[in-house]
């Protein structure tokens, strides 16, 4: 077989025959992450509260559809249950699930916003992590829990004090957890985005500039010449996808209680004196 073969080979099996669930899989980063996922021979239930978009990706991708609220437990409980009971296994969690929530200042914050910002965001991942934790301890079999965070965890001034707060705690969270369940051979990792033109950036985006009409390739644009350390270029959902599938499979066997940060240099370096250089 000639060395390119091998390579095709191997890049389209490396989830071949694991079950994954993905919590807002119906759209956005979760739907480029199913797609690669069952490209790569994942079996894929995806858990939304998008029930159209939800079943016709699932449906496009030869996987199981289930309306799922995280910030209700049994919810959760019912999409990990649904993959054991169609594949009688779980072997990857991808807690993706997460709203952007209230903004202002501090001295403004309403609580109530706060309370059901934190109920997707903290106990969605919480439900997630609790129920594939019992799932793949009771298959014996190990497996991946992947969450969602953002470059919002690592710097202020990129998201809310209610989103930022909310993402902190998941990479804390992922830590602990990874922590506990090592013995089991289950890793727990996070993702940590930044500048991919989501639904929820780009309504950011259109709040901030007062412009309601604004499309997500002018937010690119805006991104790719300001927002990383690599001019030209903002990230994209595949980009977050192969990050997971990545995570998720047995390449990343020994890595665990790691926050992947995908922000092509943002938080790391500051190109205000980049002058010096040349």
């Amino acid at each position: 077989m000639e060395l390119a073969d091998q390579t095709q080979k191997f890049s389209t099996n490396r989830l071949m025959g694991k079950v994954a669930v993905i919590t807002g899989g119906a759209r956005g980063i979760g739907a480029a992450t199913a797609k690669v996922f069952a490209e790569n021979g994942a079996h894929i239930v995806i858990a939304d509260i998008l029930d159209e978009l939800g079943t016709t990706l699932a449906d496009s991708i030869g996987g199981r559809y289930i309306h799922c609220d995280v910030s209700n437990e049994s919810d959760v409980e019912l999409a990990i249950q649904l993959a054991i009971t169609w594949k009688g296994q779980l072997d990857i969690m991808f807690n993706n699930a997460g709203i952007s929530g209230p903004d202002g200042s501090i001295t403004n914050l309403d609580m109530n916003q706060l309370n059901s910002l934190l109920s997707v965001n903290v106990n969605g991942i919480v439900h997630g992590i609790k129920h594939a934790a019992r799932a793949m301890i009771n298959g014996g079999r190990g497996g991946c829990i992947l969450c969602m965070s953002s470059s919002a965890a690592l710097m202020s001034g990129l998201g809310s004090h209610a989103y930022s707060m909310s993402k902190e705690a998941i990479v804390g969270l992922a830590r602990t957890t990874a922590c506990e369940l090592g013995v089991y051979g289950i890793r727990v990792n996070c993702i940590s985005p930044h500048g991919v033109p989501s639904e929820m950036l780009i309504n950011a985006y259109r709040k901030f500039l007062k412009k309601v009409d604004m499309k997500g390739e002018e937010v690119s644009e805006i991104i790719s010449e300001r927002g990383s350390l690599l001019r030209g270029r903002c990230g994209r959902f595949e980009d977050v996808a192969q990050a997971a599938l990545f995570l998720a499979s047995d390449d990343a066997g020994f890595i665990t209680a790691h926050n992947l940060v995908m922000d092509g240099g943002y938080t790391s370096a500051s190109t205000s004196m980049s002058f010096i250089y040349h």
